[in-house]
C-alpha cells in the first residue's frame, strides 16, 4: 500500500512480547505477521538505554516496559533472539552513545560496543540471516573513524552507524557519513539508523553515502495529527487545527496515497478529533508513503 520493500521489527519488544522463542515456534517473524518481503530487525540496545538500565562489559540490565519485570541482556542473547525471530537483516547489540555524551564516555561505548560485536559474530556464525555491525562514537570524529575501521574490517554483509550523533540534523548526519565513508568498503550496504524525520532529510544522506535509514518519526507524527505536506515550510500541516474542519482538499496534493486519493483533510480533521482508530491508520499510510516516495526521488 505504501510501496516499502523491507520493514524493521525491534528486538527488545518481540523478546518481551510474546517473546522471540514464540515467534519461532509459530514460524518465524515473516509468517507470523504475513509479510514475504526483507525484515529488518534492530538488537534492541537502543530502547533499552532509554530504560535507564545497568550497563556492564557482560550485557544490559533493565526493567520491563510492559510489567515491570528484570531483564538481562548479552551480546550472545540479543543475536540468539534475532535469530529466533528469523528476520533477514539483524544487528549487532551495542552501547549507543547518548547526546551531550563525553570523550571518555564515548570511548567507552565505542571500546563495548567493539567487544560485543565480536561475541554477536560468533554466535551468528553460518546463520542465514546478514549481520550487521554498529558504528559509534557520539560526536567525536576519532572516535568515529576508529569504530568504522573496526566495524569494516569485521568483513560483515553490512554496516550501520547509529547513536544521537544520527538523524536529529541531518546536516550534521551527513556531514558525519562522509567523514568515515573512506573507511568503509563500496560494495555493501550502509544503514543510517534513525534518519526520516521530514522528508527533506532523505537527500543529503542518500549523497553523504547512506543506502538505507529509518526513523519512528513518520508513524509517530501521523499518530500526533501531523502530516506531511510539500507546499508547507514546516513540510507537514496539523490536521488538529480548526481551519481543516470543511477542508474538502486531500493532505497534499501531489500525493498519490490511499489516504489522499480517498480522504479530506475535513473527514480526517473529525477521525482525528474523535479519535478515531482509523485515523491512526490512515495517516500513517500518508506519511509512510511520502517518505518512500522521497527515497525514490532522491535515487
Amino acid at each position: 500500500m505504501v510501496g516499502a520493500q523491507i520493514i524493521l521489527a525491534n528486538n527488545y519488544h518481540l523478546y518481551l512480547r510474546p517473546g522471540s522463542k514464540n515467534v519461532k515456534k509459530l514460524g518465524g517473524i515473516h509468517k507470523f505477521m504475513n509479510w514475504p518481503h526483507p525484515i529488518l530487525t534492530d538488537s534492541g540496545g537502543f530502547q533499552i538505554q532509554s530504560l535507564k538500565p545497568k550497563i556492564t562489559d557482560e550485557g544490559a540490565e533493565f526493567v520491563s516496559h510492559i510489567d515491570g519485570s528484570k531483564h538481562f541482556l548479552t551480546p550472545e542473547s540479543a543475536t540468539q533472539s534475532q535469530i529466533d525471530i528469523g528476520a533477514d537483516i539483524i544487528m549487532a547489540f551495542d552501547h549507543s552513545v547518548p547526546e551531550g555524551a563525553t570523550h571518555a564516555f564515548a570511548k567507552a561505548a565505542v571500546t563495548r560496543t567493539h567487544s560485543w560485536l565480536l561475541r554477536c559474530i560468533k554466535v551468528w556464525k553460518n546463520k542465514k540471516q546478514k549481520l550487521f555491525g554498529i558504528i559509534q562514537g557520539g560526536e567525536y570524529p576519532d572516535l568515529l573513524r576508529e569504530s568504522a575501521k573496526f566495524v569494516a574490517d569485521q568483513d560483515l554483509p553490512g554496516v550501520a552507524i547509529g547513536g544521537a550523533v544520527i538523524g536529529s540534523d541531518p546536516h550534521q548526519t551527513a556531514d558525519t557519513i562522509s567523514s568515515i565513508k573512506d573507511l568503509l568498503p563500496s560494495s555493501i550496504p550502509l544503514y543510517a539508523m534513525g534518519v526520516g524525520v521530514r522528508p527533506s532529510d532523505l537527500p543529503n544522506v542518500i549523497r553523504a553515502g547512506a543506502d538505507m535509514f529509518d526513523c519512528v518519526a513518520p508513524t509517530r507524527l501521523a499518530r500526533a495529527g501531523l502530516l506531511y505536506n510539500h507546499e508547507s515550510k514546516t513540510e507537514r500541516i496539523d490536521i488538529n487545527q480548526a481551519k481543516y474542519k470543511l477542508d474538502q482538499n486531500p493532505i497534499d496534493s501531489n500525493c498519490d496515497c490511499y489516504t489522499c486519493q480517498n480522504y479530506t483533510r475535513a473527514y480526517l480533521h473529525h477521525l482525528c478529533k474523535s479519535r478515531e482508530l482509523l485515523f491512526y491508520r490512515l495517516a500513517s499510510i500518508h506519511n509512510l508513503r511520502v517518505m518512500i516516495r522521497a527515497t525514490k526521488k532522491a535515487m
